[in-house]
């Protein structure tokens, strides 16, 4: 019975705008002027059920309404095309891929150790890029904070301070200016502008007012100074002994001054020419006004230019150029600088620093330009300029081009539109930048990647060719696809089957190589890369579709139900829900629609071709509608169950509802964490502080944004100005929550105990308490204080708070009640509808054999979690099965190159006198964390093993 609809739709006979050689192509196309038969179609369903709705009972006198919605449902799949297995393809990843990641690492590291300090920079820039692939983006984010760190000039300060604030997009944050401060002098715009090397002072808060500037700053004052000498009599004129004449006007000067400008003012008023013997001069020809000349006068006796007009300001730079006057040419390009703060003045003044080599005022202009993306580069006349090599080289001549500058508008560019031609600009001039090997793999792959998205197949395969040739191993899948897309499968194959060959098997070649092949080969290709690697979702797609299409729907359901139990993706949601509404269960597609529009509001169904939040309403008239009430209730069941996906979808609807609702922003910024939706956890929490209705609110979801970009002090001075307005449970919550990161300490503890209970003091709901009633808890266990964090637990679990059941179970376990935590973890794997973390700890309370069990348990559901691989490595270890300890440890590494699992390599890599391979994975653990104590102290052991081992 359930498989009935997916028959029907494979045989329905659709009306003749349906038509085609594949009626279920993936890539069919919809008519472009009044939308396409599907389009048309749902929108007809919209109306119909709208009718419907006022008249009920005849419409069912005539049919069911189920039964129309089923066929309305089926037709539409008919008309935009069901997925199939031979039109799937996995993603070519846009990043730096090296073929050994962990002996990557640990070269970079090397190379940062001993490196020049005005080189760690460049260095750290190299380190983004390599980590820019990796799923957490704080790597990425740490190392942009010690680029910028440890920059030195002002283009880098510049570009590196403007791509954390990106990073932040506090673009996104309503009442934020693009030259606002943060607070910190590493994203501040007046300090990118001072060069030098302080990475001591980076940190330091920021004591800048750049924006509490007022618009006077920009007027045309005189000081008295400036007053007196522009309106001398001739009682002071012995002070002069020349005079410079420009038209009518004479301008009197003092030799002395004005030839101590520079050089050549010094030949031509002291010097050999004519002009040195004259008492006035002719300077009619220098294009120069009477008014400029004055203000030059001027500037030789007091050396400043802030009592003068922005167009003298203007003048005196073009003359300084004109006569090498360096240093009035330095104190006109700091003042020009200091007048940018906008999009408005930088467009107007970036082609005069242009055109008078003034490097700070094009600087403070393209900090505005960098500061307003991607929204900037939507200016004709800026992309223009930044696109064409022509724009680049007269940046290139004042010091401006660079390939970090071109680096971080070809991300901006790529984010915004992956296919526009501004995208393949930025990055063909990023290449023309590249001096570097991993700086020309990086745009080379990258332009081949976008090529390919254009469908420019054979330009595509030219930049893929160019990156191997620098070395990037991993374009060989881009010439593979280009070859693939050109007609030839064949060579697509034997070019990959080579790889496979010749470098260690990863997850990624096997997937790759399974496209170009067919039946059990394929089948045998797509299972090893699975086992090689877990996490990529294209096998499991593939799959499920494929079972899909032989009515195997439940099985198909249950295959990409693998990944999503532990790798949330719009893609593979989209996949169930088209699944479920083939067996007609459309509350679960409904749900799954949701949640991958939490992920991306913006993701169009069906192949591109339908907006989400269409597909939403369609299901909704599908399913028995719930008033928020309801909905909370819901919420409720799906958060104490573990159910992380469905709590996304209620959350979802509730704001449907009452769009304006912060507070379930930031509850379903939670969830997106949780589900290491790190991107669309900030979009969440910044449209939280958007929405908040008062002060205080506003600053606690300001305190969670800088808590999670890695600001925690000022994170707390929010938390405590927010308590200082009013108290509240999430002020008193957030501080608490940073402190105990923040400060672990006994003394720290017991603050955050009393933090945490006046939380518990203020109103919240039953969700929130119970996270707080867990947290008090744990800090208890950890000031001893045991009973206590039972009572906690105990609190927590009486209003439905299911994870509590791991803290009771640690608190029995420290009290020697092993039964009773395993009892504990038990309880919470029966209940939670995600359960490996369940599993994973459930086998530290039994014996051997049950722990193994349960580890592997944790790795089926999940195999992004380490411990069970370091538990299992350190078991064969104990039975002096080492090289099956290390193939465990490198199982996972192939995927997940994680801290502590290379650590433990290391270490045991150590323990059996293998140091080279010890030296190198302790390079790599500490590439990706330098601060790490025991992986320093275990390199610094092993080092000294080597010297000693060296021939003397």
């Amino acid at each position: 019975m359930q498989h009935n609809i997916f028959t029907t739709m494979r045989s329905l006979k659709m009306m003749e705008g349906c038509k085609g050689t594949q009626v279920y192509a993936l890539n069919q196309s919809i008519d472009g002027g009044g939308g396409g038969v599907g389009e048309k179609f749902l929108q007809n369903l919209l109306s119909k059920n709208s009718i419907r709705s006022r008249s009920n009972s005849n419409f069912q006198a005539v049919q069911s309404k189920d039964e129309v919605n089923s066929v309305v449902l089926a037709e539409a799949f008919a008309s935009y095309g069901l997925p199939k297995t031979d039109q799937l393809e996995p993603q070519i990843e846009f990043c730096l891929k090296p073929m050994n990641f962990v002996e990557t690492l640990g070269d970079v590291h090397r190379r940062m150790e001993g490196c020049a300090q005005f080189d760690k920079s460049r260095m750290y820039l190299e380190q983004c890029a390599i980590f820019r692939g990796l799923p957490d983006p704080k790597l990425f984010r740490r190392c942009l904070m010690s680029a910028r760190l440890h920059a030195v000039d002002v283009h880098s300060k510049v570009v590196l301070s403007a791509w954390l604030r990106f990073e932040r997009r506090e673009d996104e944050l309503i009442g934020v200016s693009a030259m606002d401060c943060c607070g910190r002098s590493m994203e501040c715009p007046g300090s990118a502008l001072v060069a030098g090397y302080n990475p001591e002072s980076a940190t330091d808060p920021c004591m800048c007012d750049r924006g509490m500037r007022k618009d006077e700053d920009t007027e045309i004052y005189m000081d008295e100074e400036c007053s007196t000498s522009l309106s001398r009599g001739d009682e002071e004129d012995e002070d002069f002994d020349m005079s410079f004449c420009i038209g009518d006007d004479e301008i009197r000067c003092r030799r002395f001054n004005i030839a101590s400008l520079s050089r050549p003012f010094e030949a031509m008023l002291y010097g050999s020419f004519i002009d040195s013997r004259r008492e006035k001069i002719n300077f009619s020809k220098n294009e120069i006004s009477a008014k400029g000349m004055k203000a030059a006068e001027m500037f030789s006796r007091t050396k400043s230019v802030d009592s003068f007009d922005p167009d003298i300001v203007l003048e005196l730079l073009s003359l300084a150029n004109k006569f090498c006057c360096d240093g009035m040419k330095s104190v006109c390009d700091a003042y020009l600088a200091s007048l940018v703060f906008d999009m408005d003045t930088a467009m107007l003044l970036f082609e005069y620093g242009l055109e008078g080599n003034a490097y700070l005022l094009v600087a403070a202009c393209l900090q505005v330009f960098l500061r307003e993306l991607p929204n900037s580069m939507h200016n004709p006349n800026v992309s223009r300029f930044f696109c064409s090599s022509e724009g680049k080289d007269r940046l290139a001549y004042i010091g401006h081009a660079s390939f970090l500058l071109y680096y971080f508008l070809s991300q901006s560019a790529m984010e915004d539109d992956l296919k526009s031609n501004t995208t393949v600009m930025l990055l063909e001039r990023m290449g023309e930048c590249a001096s570097e090997g991993w700086q020309k793999q990086l745009a080379f792959h990258q332009l081949g990647c976008v090529m390919l998205e254009r469908k420019e197949y054979k330009d595509a395969q030219k930049w893929f060719e160019a990156a191997v040739e620098a070395g990037h191993v991993y374009s060989l899948v881009g010439i593979a696809r280009s070859k693939y897309k050109r007609g030839h499968m064949y060579k697509a194959y034997k070019l990959m089957n080579s790889l496979v060959s010749d470098y260690t098997p990863s997850g990624w070649m096997y997937q790759e190589r399974s496209m170009y092949c067919q039946g059990k080969e394929k089948t045998m290709d797509l299972s090893t890369a699975t086992e090689l690697d877990p996490t990529l979702s294209y096998p499991y797609k593939y799959r499920a579709v494929s079972m899909a299409e032989e009515n195997r729907l439940g099985r198909a359901i249950a295959e990409i139900n693998r990944i999503l139990g532990f790798k949330i993706s719009p893609d593979c949601l989209e996949l169930r829900a088209w699944f479920l509404i083939v067996l007609e269960d459309y509350e679960g597609a409904l749900r799954d629609v949701r949640a991958l529009l939490t992920l991306n509001p913006r993701y169009m169904m069906f192949h591109g071709k339908l907006q989400g939040e269409h597909l939403v309403e369609i299901l909704s008239h599908n399913v028995q509608p719930c008033s928020q009430a309801d909905c909370w209730m819901q919420l409720y069941d799906r958060w104490s169950s573990v159910d992380d996906i469905g709590s996304l979808a209620v959350v979802h609807h509730m704001l449907a509802n009452d769009p304006g609702k912060s507070l379930l922003r930031f509850r379903q910024s939670l969830l997106l964490l949780r589900l290491n939706s790190h991107k669309a956890a900030m979009r969440s929490l910044r449209e939280a502080r958007n929405q908040a209705t008062s002060e205080h609110e506003r600053l606690v979801y300001e305190g969670w944004i800088l808590y999670d970009t890695g600001y925690r002090e000022e994170a707390i001075a929010k938390a405590e100005e927010s308590i200082s307005i009013q108290r509240s449970f999430e002020a008193f919550f957030l501080k608490a929550y940073v402190l105990s990161e923040t400060s672990p300490d006994s003394e720290s503890s017991l603050y955050v105990i009393q933090l945490l209970e006046e939380a518990l003091r203020c109103p919240s709901d039953g969700l929130r308490k119970g996270q707080a009633l867990s947290n008090l808890a744990s800090v208890y266990v950890d000031v001893d204080k045991l009973d206590n964090a039972i009572d906690c637990y105990t609190n927590a679990l009486n209003i439905k708070h299911t994870r509590a059941h791991q803290g009771l179970a640690r608190v029995y376990h420290l009290k020697d009640q092993r039964k009773l935590a395993y009892d504990e973890m038990t309880k919470l794997i029966e209940k939670a509808k995600y359960n490996a973390s369940a599993y994973e700890k459930r086998s530290e309370y039994c014996d051997r054999e049950m722990a193994k069990s349960d580890l592997g348990m944790a790795t089926k559901l999940d195999p992004l979690r380490t411990y069970p691989y370091r538990y299992r490595a350190a078991v064969l270890m104990d039975d002096h099965k080492e090289t099956e300890a290390i193939a465990e440890l490198t199982k996972a590494i192939s995927f997940k190159p994680d801290l502590q699992v290379l650590h433990l390599r290391a270490a045991f890599h150590d323990s059996m006198g293998d140091l080279t391979s010890a030296i190198r994975d302790c390079e790599a653990a500490l590439c990706l964390d330098s601060r790490h104590a025991d992986t320093l102290e275990l390199y610094q052991k092993v080092q000294q093993r080597a010297k000693e081992q060296l021939p003397t």
